[in-house]
């Protein structure tokens, strides 16, 4: 196999044997394939912190903006950052839920705050993430994600109900709806494969506006308010506020991001032929670190790798960087153009909350599947360390107030559940299983033979 990223800088991005009708198109494909990941997460956090039409416009448009501009610099490798491999960089959706949490109980500029700090801890320690990680195994990582999805399905049926204070909440309108989107969701992923499979949820969330619209729950006025094209603003919220337990639970968050995106990587290099060393992968750090760095200061939202469009490149079995470099292009664009953006503030809360119990719903499947496959379940310590962080995060999440008398530096720990889930399976992996023991996972079939025969 071909070996680090020294080789991926030494190839050009673009490959001159391809029509550019067909790379355009490739790269129109990827951006189908995540479009529905990277507007759902400002469409949720936006949507629960009460954002205006106009705010929700350029929240979505400085997203897409700042989607492209993350996935070009990990296309575009050097020395200092850029993992140089054909990704695609979207919307943390383990940051959904701290974010919604950090803005309602500090404020808005707090949230951009901790974004920021997030940013700088990647982009400061991306080098020695490789030592980080042990002390994030399947066990401790896939307890964080089973919490982060549980904690958002309330989320999920607020929405679905119409939004929570809407005048018609859970109205019969609101719950054909919401239900209806999801179970064409559902349908899609039964009868169809491949591409339509992979952008189910966006079919899903124009067919649920389009009915919405007949029965004329929809405002098509935004839409023609909107300028066809506007200039990215610095601070558009308000100057970055800083508050030490927001920083840390953004911090957690990349913990568990940097930890998801490795597996990507890994994933990646083995599809393009690439050995990556510990300094691809720390390149490829830093390079996310810079694009939540920049995500901060433009009032966007933390970015990572998107494993759907992985398995995009699996399907078309088109791995060349030069498709990945028109897809963040065309989102850059997409960026500058506000009615764009507009016209995905259009769909309806219970159309989107629909949409959000399948994906949220996935993020507790994701996290399910992690600790099924890669965590020795049999181990009765493996056990405790799942129940207690999960039923942590969980409590923390229903019951905040429970921890309102303890002083200010404990609550830093028992503020949030995701916190308070996490800190928690980090203690008893260390108690079970110890620093030498912190990387363990699934025992292989011949590890079982050699402990059944002694």
């Amino acid at each position: 196999m071909k070996n680090g990223i020294e080789h991926g800088m030494k190839d050009s991005v673009f490959k001159l044997n391809r029509h550019p009708v067909q790379t355009f198109s490739l790269g129109l494909q990827h951006v189908l394939a995540m479009y529905a990941g990277a507007i759902i997460v400002p469409l949720i956090v936006g949507g629960q912190l009460g954002f205006t039409q106009e705010q929700m416009t350029y929240l979505i448009a400085i997203d897409l903006l700042m989607c492209g501009v993350a996935t070009l610099l990990q296309v575009f490798a050097n020395r200092f950052f850029g993992i140089g491999l054909p990704v695609v960089l979207g919307c943390a959706f383990q940051a959904v839920m701290p974010m919604i949490a950090i803005g309602k109980d500090f404020g808005v500029p707090y949230i951009y705050g901790a974004v920021i700090m997030m940013g700088l801890f990647v982009v400061l320690f991306g080098g020695l993430f490789g030592k980080c990680i042990r002390f994030f195994p399947p066990v401790v990582t896939g307890s964080v994600v089973t919490i982060i999805g549980i904690t958002l399905i309330p989320v999920a049926f607020n929405d679905l109900g119409g939004g929570v204070g809407a005048k018609d909440f859970g109205s019969a309108e609101n719950v054909m709806l919401g239900f209806g989107v999801l179970l064409f969701i559902i349908l899609m992923n039964r009868v169809s494969k491949g591409f339509l499979r992979a952008i189910s949820i966006l079919l899903g969330l124009v067919l649920g506006t389009f009915v919405a619209a007949l029965m004329g729950k929809v405002n098509f006025a935004v839409v023609g308010q909107s300028d066809w094209f506007h200039m990215v603003q610095p601070f558009y919220f308000g100057v970055p506020q800083f508050n030490l337990t927001a920083i840390l639970t953004m911090i957690i968050v990349a913990m568990v991001s940097v930890a998801e995106s490795t597996g990507v990587f890994m994933a990646l290099g083995k599809i393009v032929d690439r050995d990556l060393t510990a300094k691809d992968l720390a390149r490829g750090y830093r390079a996310e670190g810079l694009a939540i760095m920049i995500g901060g200061v433009f009032n966007a939202f933390p970015y990572t790798t998107y494993s759907q469009n992985v398995g995009l490149l699996q399907m078309s079995r088109i791995k060349t960087r030069d498709v990945i470099f028109v897809a963040g292009l065309l989102l850059v664009l997409l960026g500058f153009v506000p009615k764009i953006a507009a016209i995905t503030t259009l769909i309806p809360t219970s159309v989107l909350g629909g949409a959000m119990v399948a994906m949220f719903g996935m993020v507790v499947s994701s996290g399910m599947r992690m600790l099924g496959t890669q965590v020795d379940l049999n181990r009765h310590e493996n056990m405790l360390i799942i129940a207690c962080s999960v039923g942590m995060g969980l409590g923390v999440t229903v019951v905040p107030q429970l921890f309102q008398s303890l002083p200010d530096g404990v609550r830093i720990l028992t503020d949030n559940g995701i916190v308070a889930g996490t800190f928690t399976a980090l203690i008893l992996n260390l108690v079970f299983n110890g620093v030498r023991g912190a990387q363990e996972v699934k025992p292989s079939i011949e590890e079982k033979a050699t402990s059944h025969v002694a």
